[in-house]
């Protein structure tokens, strides 16, 4: 019989970040800490903060607090061109109202056109971005994303409690029912959780907060005011059943962005100043940029062939 061997090199060991890295086998790619830029976030960012902090502190609630302040922290300078973009909206509504009534219920293609190039004016003279407000949140959208995947898969969290939490890697329940109940036990589960009740009340109240500095949708757009409010409701049961130390996380967060919110609006935001200075900016003569320059050039051409 014809016999081969073949050396094999097997790893049985936590499955840890930091351990699996020290091979220089790649091996640390099993741990699910998402692909693309959310990998390089955890592996450059959430990792080393979470590492140096507990080097330091064992209580891994405190280590997720002070982990989500500094996040927080970095990430404040975009959180205040966020809002400087929303109260400029805000500040310019009544006249995007007024363009907005004077072409209401007409459908006619030319007429939506010029509603939309007088629209685009109005910003182009006041010195107002409308996506201004959304690439601060693209920003951030990657962090948030990276800690979703580090928590529930970080080993350093496995059997650790705090309060009321026996294992921050999985959900924290106060209460639980054993009948299984048509939908909700199949949606909800068998639990609540308490983390994840106290993340969702908060996300409410952010939201509430945060829709007052909104303008209001455009007519045809959907209701985003609608659409961040059924949000908290739908987190209920989406993290009902996961990690109750990245429920804490959000919660940590949600209530630092209330008291940054507030302290922007309190001492950095002077609605009377932004008005202004868009009132300055009328009076100065703005030059059209090439893109404008196009999509006018294109609209003449649309018109003329009609």
């Amino acid at each position: 019989n014809y016999r081969e061997s073949i050396p094999l090199k097997l790893y049985l060991g936590p499955n840890h970040y930091e351990t699996l890295s020290a091979y220089n086998m790649e091996l640390e790619r099993m741990i699910p800490l998402g692909w693309g830029i959310f990998r390089w976030v955890n592996k450059y960012a959430v990792i080393p903060i979470f590492n140096w902090l507990d080097n330091s502190i064992t209580n891994y609630g405190i280590i997720i607090l002070i982990m989500t302040f500094i996040i927080k922290m970095a990430l404040a300078p975009f959180t205040l061109k966020a809002y400087k973009s929303q109260a400029k909206m805000k500040v310019l509504k009544p006249e995007i109202d007024k363009i907005n009534k004077k072409f209401e219920g007409k459908t006619d293609k030319d007429v939506m056109m010029k509603k939309q190039q007088e629209t685009m004016g109005l910003y182009r003279k006041t010195g107002v971005n409308p996506m201004s407000g959304c690439i601060p949140m693209l920003v951030q959208m990657p962090i948030l994303l990276a800690v979703f995947r580090f928590i529930p898969s970080s080993l350093d969290l496995r059997h650790k409690s705090f309060l009321w939490a026996e294992d921050l890697s999985s959900y924290d329940e106060i209460f639980s029912w054993s009948a299984e109940i048509p939908l909700l036990s199949s949606f909800y589960g068998n639990h609540v959780s308490l983390f994840t009740l106290l993340m969702a009340v908060s996300t409410l109240f952010y939201t509430m907060f945060n829709s007052n500095q909104m303008a209001p949708s455009q007519p045809g757009m959907p209701n985003m005011k609608v659409i961040m409010y059924i949000f908290p409701f739908m987190m209920l049961f989406f993290f009902n059943t996961y990690s109750s130390g990245l429920s804490y996380y959000y919660l940590c967060g949600n209530l630092m962005n209330l008291g940054i919110m507030w302290g922007i609006k309190k001492y950095m935001i002077d609605e009377n100043k932004i008005r202004l200075q868009i009132e300055q900016n009328k009076k100065k003569p703005k030059k059209k940029s090439k893109f404008q320059q196009r999509m006018e050039a294109m609209a003449k051409k649309q018109q003329k062939r009609r």
